[in-house]
């Protein structure tokens, strides 16, 4: 496997699950993938770029994507999130709609998400890795057990957090999270996935960002700046 490259925060919580049988196992995986000649999105050092960027102790909110975008250049180990220079997805352009719908926001010319992240905001895939062309082609070899943890982890802080649950999936893997809603700290926002075949039934007009922030800010943290920097 690659070089683990994450904020020192994680390192700790996570360190039983780095050395446990199913990483060892999924470590295996991904040299026999790569030694067979597959091309592996996104590159080695970027796997665990979400927890190089958002450390455990900042993380205010956390959205979840389900495996990094599949096609060359994209995936830099934030969901949602593709590199400079690389034509924003369907499902982004959707979460710009919505957040100049809600915030008044201009959208972004570019897809590039490290601001959010940088903020703490934890953009996170439930799988870590993609072969090339092939979506969801990682599912099942061990990621899954792994983000869970990092989920476990964010619910175990005393900070109050912010999840934004976009699509059945993102729901389920946080659904034992400790929400307001089930007498916990956390807020937990649900709504349909952005993607252009679902948005129009209900992510459309969610208002996430802007409930987000009023949140953060009635427990005396400051709001997330959602307007994303021109890249220069």
């Amino acid at each position: 496997m690659a070089e683990i490259k994450l904020h020192p925060s994680w390192l700790e919580p996570l360190r039983g699950e780095f050395d446990s049988q199913y990483m060892a196992d999924l470590r295996s995986f991904l040299v026999e993938e790569k030694a067979r000649g597959k091309r592996i999105f996104p590159a080695g050092s970027e796997w665990f770029r979400a927890l190089d960027l958002t450390p455990l102790d900042q993380v205010r909110v956390v959205i979840l994507g389900q495996d990094p975008y599949h096609g060359p250049g994209q995936a830099h180990g934030l969901c949602f999130s593709v590199k400079p220079g690389v034509r924003t997805p369907p499902s982004l352009v959707n979460i710009f709609k919505e957040m100049e719908s809600d915030l008044g926001i201009t959208p972004a010319r570019h897809g590039f998400l490290e601001h959010w992240a940088k903020q703490g905001v934890l953009l996170l895939n439930a799988v870590l890795t993609v072969e090339m062309g092939l979506a969801a082609s990682h599912q099942g070899r061990g990621w899954e057990k792994f983000t869970d943890a990092i989920v476990r982890q964010v619910n175990a802080k005393e900070e109050p957090v912010v999840f934004l649950l976009w699509g059945s999936h993102a729901q389920r893997k946080a659904a034992a999270v400790d929400s307001i809603e089930r007498g916990g700290r956390h807020l937990v926002l649900k709504a349909p996935h952005p993607s252009p075949l679902s948005a129009h039934n209900g992510f459309f007009g969610c208002r996430h960002f802007s409930k987000a922030n009023a949140f953060l800010e009635s427990r005396g943290l400051p709001p997330i700046d959602w307007a994303l920097p021109a890249l220069g």
